[in-house]
């Protein structure tokens, strides 16, 4: 079975029912019961073609719980109108759909988290962890949206700002894990930049990129992570980071500078550094203080007290540490991180130790591991 192949047909079999006049909680529940059926299916009868397939099965699915709370005659109506097997539109609805699920009527959490769930194919859990929210709470508030916009009709779709927002947390998660989503993420944003003139939209793509040029070193042959500043920088993509840079340099002679041009700006920073040593952290952490001021985010304090520590020493990213709250997520890493810069090797390594247990996937799970490893086989010497 084709996950990857089921989650690329999702959006535009989910359009196409909206389209036809299916509103959009009953759209995604249809949707979601063809795939299941398409993994029951498949694997012993593949269609010839997948998207008509899931059309045909999501529509009558959609048409079987219709005919179940509505009238008898509309349920006929309704039947007359489904369509038959064959051939579906080739249109890619994937970012109208982006726009639809930021309805007016949500609020912007509430509109991100929908469409994370409803078109990004992300799991409550993937999305309650972006939002540093308990899984639970994160379920209660894509139910609540569910409701909020299943009597409505999508015809006043939502503002830029919140499918930016959609976007790029659909991009962390591909980052951190699914390079097709990550893809995904970043061919969508190009329509979007074409479509519209905006800063804040040229910004989100050159962080794209940029972040997205270094894929290929983030990972060792092993499967291991590799640190920034042990990455090959041979590795990195020149064409993407020259044109990260280009569209970067764009969109902050405009004058607008938003969040997305200041996190491109510290990305287009790593990337210009020939080494890690010749790094420019001062001017990483004066657009850390940029972007501060645009968000007051903690996770950007956190990631602001790592370059503290780089440009001004360990004790300093220490004291930017130590006003935060000790349960963000990474916080007990970066307390390691810069407790071995200082010296303090006993300190790091236990941090290191239970920073792992704290890790949101395998991959840093192995990598915070061999770094307490590492440090309490220094301390045995």
């Amino acid at each position: 079975m084709n996950e990857v192949l089921l989650r690329s047909l999702t959006p535009s079999v989910l359009g196409i029912l909206v389209r036809r006049g299916a509103d959009f909680a009953a759209a995604e529940d249809a949707v979601q019961d063809a795939l299941v059926e398409a993994v029951r299916v498949w694997p012993d009868d593949p269609p010839r073609d997948a998207k008509g397939w899931l059309v045909t099965v999501a529509w009558r699915r959609f048409l079987d719980a219709t005919r179940a709370e509505t009238a008898r005659r509309r349920r006929e109506d309704l039947v007359d109108e489904e369509p038959a097997p064959g051939p579906a539109p080739a249109s890619d609805d994937t970012l109208q759909l982006y726009f639809l699920c930021a309805h007016p009527k949500l609020t912007p959490s509430s509109a991100v988290a929908l469409t994370l769930r409803a078109v990004g194919g992300l799991t409550t859990r993937q999305i309650a962890r972006a939002y540093l929210v308990p899984e639970a709470t994160m379920a209660q508030r894509i139910s609540r949206a569910k409701r909020t916009v299943s009597d409505v009709r999508f015809d006043q779709p939502g503002d830029v700002a919140t499918v930016l927002r959609v976007l790029y947390l659909v991009f962390n998660e591909g980052y951190s894990g699914d390079v097709d989503l990550a893809a995904e993420a970043i061919r969508l944003t190009r329509q979007l930049a074409a479509a519209i003139d905006h800063p804040e939209v040229a910004g989100l793509l050159a962080l794209m990129l940029l972040h997205h040029a270094r894929r290929a070193a983030r990972t060792a042959p092993d499967g291991s992570l590799v640190p920034l500043a042990e990455q090959d920088r041979r590795r990195w993509d020149t064409t993407l980071i020259a044109e990260g840079v280009t569209i970067l340099q764009v969109a902050l002679a405009r004058d607008r500078l938003g969040e997305f041009q200041a996190q491109a700006a510290i990305a287009a920073l790593h990337a210009d550094a020939p080494t890690a040593e010749e790094t420019d952290w001062v001017q990483i952490v004066e657009w850390y203080d940029e972007l501060v001021g645009l968000t007051d985010s903690p996770i950007v304090r956190l990631n602001r007290a790592v370059a503290v520590g780089e440009a001004d020493g360990p004790r300093a990213g220490l004291a930017a540490l130590a006003v935060l709250e000790d349960s963000l997520p990474r916080y007990t890493a970066v307390a390691a991180y810069l407790h071995e810069r200082d010296g303090d090797l006993k300190t790091a390594a236990r941090l290191y130790a239970e920073a792992a247990l704290k890790a949101p996937n395998l991959a840093e799970r192995d990598h915070l591991t061999r770094q307490a490893a590492r440090l309490n086989a220094r301390r045995s010497r």
